[in-house]
């Protein structure tokens, strides 16, 4: 091979990666979380009981390939200040150093590092969580409610996802004894959320230039 040959044979891989990575992204569609109809939720023991509560304000992405779902993408962003558990007395306890700390740590966020297909519509999703400035692998268990035609020329899909996580992980290690012995508050914080997600509308053209 000449020199020239060699020449151009490199100058075009970096043409053909970027023509494959579009083709890639042609392949997948990009929702956003619908705030109005997804609830971020959570439980944990309190004393014999549970509590539950959730997250007001959050962001979340996802970009799906329904021909390979295990190419898809999902990450969502938390406002630990968002807090509602509907005592406010209890939520203020919460956002302190005691828990979320969430002057300090305004965020909490999820980014998907593997998706695997389990069939009839059941995907576990593996990601990084950060809470309170840690950063763990967590496993969540999806499952698709399908896609559906909003009738103002949009489209959505559903999922329910149900995962746990241990807080003392994440640096969120508060309890207090019980009489008798034990403690008030379990470790373990059990997940429920309910997505729906818009699809977003391709972006209009640059108008050309004059």
């Amino acid at each position: 091979m000449n020199v020239t040959i060699r020449r151009r044979a490199l100058l075009s891989l970096p043409l053909a990666a970027l023509f494959l990575a579009t083709v890639a992204r042609a392949d997948r569609e990009a929702y956003k979380f619908d705030g109005a109809h997804t609830n971020v939720g959570f439980r944990i023991r309190h004393f014999v009981s549970k509590v539950s509560g959730s997250f007001r304000k959050f962001e979340g992405t996802i970009e799906i390939d329904r021909a390979k779902p295990a190419t898809s993408t999902v990450e969502l962003k938390i406002e630990t200040g968002s807090i509602d558990t509907g005592n406010a007395k209890r939520d203020d306890h919460l956002r302190s150093p005691d828990f979320f700390d969430a002057v300090k740590f305004p965020e909490m966020t999820f980014k998907s590092t593997k998706i695997t297909d389990k069939g009839n519509g059941a995907y576990e999703v593996a990601g990084d969580l950060t809470m309170k400035g840690v950063t763990k692998p967590v496993v969540l268990n999806v499952t698709s409610l399908g896609f559906a035609k909003d009738g103002r020329g949009g489209e959505k899909t559903g999922f329910e996802v149900t995962g746990k996580v241990n807080r003392k992980d994440f640096g969120v290690a508060w309890n207090a004894p019980m009489d008798g012995g034990g403690v008030m508050l379990g470790e373990d914080v059990e997940l429920d959320i309910s997505v729906e997600a818009n699809k977003k509308k391709p972006e209009a053209p640059a108008p050309a230039p004059k």
